[in-house]
């Protein structure tokens, strides 16, 4: 048994400052139990706490340290840039080079603004859609997260093409009015919405992969007929990269899947670790922003030097290496060996993986949207999480999460994890 005293300690603390102890909430363990541990350090693909415990960590700061924690090239990069200064709040060299590199990568992006966090990006992509279509009404699906954004933090309604219902409290029913949620993967349902409102939808918003849900994968004839529908109604077709972009492929998702969005959200690994956001894409669209258009948006650290040069340092080393080859190739033998594990233990799972993102759902079922998802046994996973926990590996807290493999992992890591696994399955 691992001893957590410090951190458990420094909880409590926590509670009496911060609401819930936590600044994130999925950080509080609520769907696994128990409480949080604090790190104190992490580097390549493993993390310590403050009671000196240490973890191969697989949430890789939800996405971020592809090249995993404190890369040295990064941590350079950073130093470098703070040694000129924090932040300038006018423009800095290192932000246009960060727009170039993103368009180079990206070929549907022919212009590009940088913002603070995925939720700034997805937020300032609907205003810019609605701005540019003039139109109100937005298509989301299910399962897929575009932040804390008050008209996309939304669930189903409570028949087929209806609006939707407000996920959170503090979101007033008219700030959603317009926003439809949809199953993903549904081609029909897809098409009998366009039928619809097909003249009033300024935008459809969808994680192309989504990884706020575990992880499943999209249908090659659901993302053609979306791009289809979106182009022959005048609708932005956005892709929330947040999560994807540059994790999946240099290109993101779409390169993969060979649909290019109208706009694209990016975050995580443009910044290196560091907080960033940004979107962009066509440039008749993105040239509607303020100043140049009547569409505003801003935000005083935008761009921010260190950011950027932590992003640019990432985006040259993906750039360079062999990274998504051998990510590839730990997803695949991570994949294959939980698979065995579990069958050897007869524990029914069903693991989803793309790349470098993988989620395992204690089903029996395939899982290809959020429906199937929340048909897994979500009390097996706790007690999964927390028996590889107690074995050293740190996966996302909850079952509606997707683990994330660092080109830091070693094919030892990898087998250590297995292992780990082989373990807590015989004991679920």
């Amino acid at each position: 048994m691992q001893n957590r005293t410090k951190s458990e300690a420094l909880f409590s603390e926590a509670l009496k400052y911060i609401p819930g102890g936590v600044n994130s909430p999925v950080r509080a363990f609520r769907a696994v139990g128990g409480n949080p541990f604090f790190v104190w350090k992490a580097a390549g693909p493993r993390i310590y706490d403050i009671d000196g415990n240490e973890y191969i960590d697989y949430v890789c700061t939800w996405g971020p340290a592809i090249l995993g924690h404190a890369n040295p090239v990064i941590i350079n990069a950073v130093r470098e840039a703070a040694a000129n200064g924090t932040s300038f709040g006018i423009p800095n060299p290192l932000e246009v080079e960060m727009a170039k590199s993103i368009c180079e990568a990206v070929p549907s992006v022919k212009k590009v603004r940088m913002c603070n966090s995925g939720t700034e990006a997805t937020m300032s992509a609907i205003r810019l859609a609605r701005g540019f279509t003039k139109r109100n009404k937005i298509i989301k699906f299910e399962g897929c997260y575009h932040g804390h954004v008050d008209s996309l933090l939304v669930s189903a309604g409570s028949g087929a093409l209806t609006f939707g219902t407000p996920d959170s409290e503090g979101i007033p029913h008219d700030f959603i009015k317009h926003t439809l949620v949809l199953p993903f993967n549904d081609v029909v349902m897809l098409k009998d919405c366009f039928n619809e409102y097909k003249n009033d939808i300024a935008a459809v918003i969808l994680e192309p992969v989504p990884g706020n849900s575990g992880v499943y994968l999209p249908k090659l004839e659901f993302l053609k007929t979306l791009k289809d529908l979106c182009s022959k109604n005048g609708t932005v077709l956005i892709f929330d990269e947040v999560m994807t972009g540059f994790r999946l492929s240099f290109g993101g998702a779409q390169s993969i899947y060979g649909i290019e969005p109208d706009l694209t959200c990016f975050g995580k690994i443009i910044g290196g670790g560091l907080p960033v956001g940004a979107f962009g894409g066509r440039k008749d669209i993105m040239d509607m922003l303020a100043p140049t258009g009547p569409v505003y948006q801003a935000g005083t650290l935008s761009g921010n030097p260190l950011a950027m040069a932590a992003g640019l340092a990432a985006l040259k080393e993906l750039k360079m290496s062999n990274t998504y080859e051998y990510l590839e190739m730990l997803g695949q033998t991570l994949e294959t060996g939980l698979k065995k594990a579990a069958a050897s233990a007869k524990v029914d799972v069903t693991i989803n993986r793309k790349g470098s993102m993988l989620c395992v759902y204690f089903s029996s079922q395939p899982v290809s949207n959020l429906k199937e998802a929340m048909g897994s046994d979500r009390t097996k996973f706790a007690r999964f999480f927390n028996l590889m926990l107690e074995n050293g590996v740190f996966i996302p807290p909850s079952q509606f999460e997707s683990w994330f493999i660092s080109s830091a992992h070693t094919p030892e890591d990898v087998e250590t994890t297995i292992t780990a696994a082989s373990k807590a399955f015989k004991k679920i």
